[in-house]
């Protein structure tokens, strides 16, 4: 017997034992699946590369955010913190990423376009959107698959998803805000050495003065931007990718996956593995759409991954040196990390029983489904409006 079809027969023995669909062997896995290892000396060119783009990013955007405040100031889109909620959350929703919005956030909080206040609710903004890009794959993934079971399950990872970030960042956000505008932060002072910041100035700093010289004020913040985008994906290629296939042996041999603080733990070190909750959710589309992992086990994996998900954020407003953006990240961060343990401590099965039967009613029919989609970009703009 070939070791495809074993691992066929292995498949339709599991799904016979756990009632499970079998899915199509016409399913295409993704890259998702392959382990890709890079030789040391190319991670350390990606390193360099993703660090000059990143620094020269960030310069950039600073700049960029000090000639658009007049144009910014009093706008729709920075005119309250509602407003800059909604642009958050539509912007990553736009661009299929979080990490660029919420550095734009501080970004902007650093160049005088917005306050802390609004800068802690874009950064938000930025959260709820950032999985709508698991929703895109999930759909992408089941066109490609047969029979309305595998069709439904890598879908139901986008749509889990975006109900799990809400559940935890929408109360958390309301509470953070109250604790910021408090000042229950304000003593909290994180920066790097002098000698650091002038390094990496020194090192990346040509790049940002380049581009000044030839680019007007107004195209720094859209340019600055693209580079961190092109830097996250040099940072992609530094990092050890995380392979579906691996984590398919560990649940096979283990059973770790029906368990919920070590699915926790693992959204965690994925996603700080990884630096992006896009990618470290996306992964869960392969898993879920060939039965490995069930989808309502991955709840405690897209909690984890939520918690972990403000790394590079954090990094970002460090070197920065803005304090304000510090604190609201980690104002961001404590108390997503505090509600979510007390979510998963004292109110997990209900919690997960209540997404489930709202992920089911969603999915129930394409055109729920189109309307949970439309709703996901109605409401932030209906917010920046308001």
């Amino acid at each position: 017997m070939t070791e495809r079809g074993g691992a066929h027969a292995e498949a339709a023995r599991i799904a016979h034992v756990t009632g499970r669909e079998l899915p199509s062997e016409d399913i295409v896995v993704p890259d998702l699946d392959v382990v890709r290892s890079r030789p040391w000396p190319v991670r350390v060119v990606f390193l360099v590369v993703g660090l000059a783009l990143f620094v020269a990013a960030l310069s950039l955007m600073r700049r960029g955010a000090e000639a658009l405040v007049p144009s910014l100031e009093g706008s729709i889109f920075t005119d309250n913190a509602v407003s800059t909620l909604g642009l958050g959350w539509f912007g990553a929703c736009i661009v299929l990423s979080g990490s660029p919005v919420a550095a734009s956030s501080l970004t902007l909080l650093d160049g005088g376009a917005i306050d802390r206040t609004e800068s802690f609710t874009m950064l938000t903004g930025s959260r709820l959107g950032a999985a709508f890009v698991v929703l895109v794959v999930g759909v992408v993934y089941a066109v490609r698959a047969k029979g309305q079971g595998s069709r439904r399950a890598p879908v139901s990872i986008g749509v889990l998803s975006l109900l799990m970030t809400a559940v935890v960042y929408v109360p958390g956000a309301v509470l953070g805000w109250v604790l910021l505008d408090r000042g229950t932060f304000d003593g909290l002072d994180i920066g790097t050495s002098p000698g650091l910041t002038s390094a990496t100035d020194a090192a990346f700093g040509w790049l940002a003065d380049a581009i000044v010289e030839v680019a007007p004020g107004w195209t720094l913040f859209p340019v600055g931007l693209g580079l961190l985008l092109l830097g996250f994906q040099a940072f992609d290629r530094v990092l050890p990718a995380v392979g579906s296939d691996r984590l398919e042996e560990r649940d096979r041999d283990e059973g770790w996956t029906s368990r919920l603080w070590p699915m926790f733990l693992a959204g965690c070190a994925v996603t700080l593995l990884t630096l992006s909750v896009s990618v470290s959710l996306t992964l869960l589309v392969p898993l879920v759409a060939k039965g490995h992992v069930r989808r309502a086990n991955t709840l405690p994996y897209i909690a984890g991954a939520n918690i972990t998900t403000l790394v590079d954020t954090l990094v970002a407003a460090i070197l920065l040196g803005n304090q304000d953006g510090v604190r609201v990240v980690v104002a961001v961060t404590s108390v997503v990390t505090v509600w979510t343990l007390l979510l998963l401590l004292t109110a997990y099965p209900l919690l997960r029983r209540i997404l489930l039967g709202i992920a089911r009613r969603v999915l129930a029919t394409n055109r729920r489904l189109a309307g949970f989609a439309a709703v996901l970009l109605l409401v932030p703009a209906a917010l920046i409006a308001v």
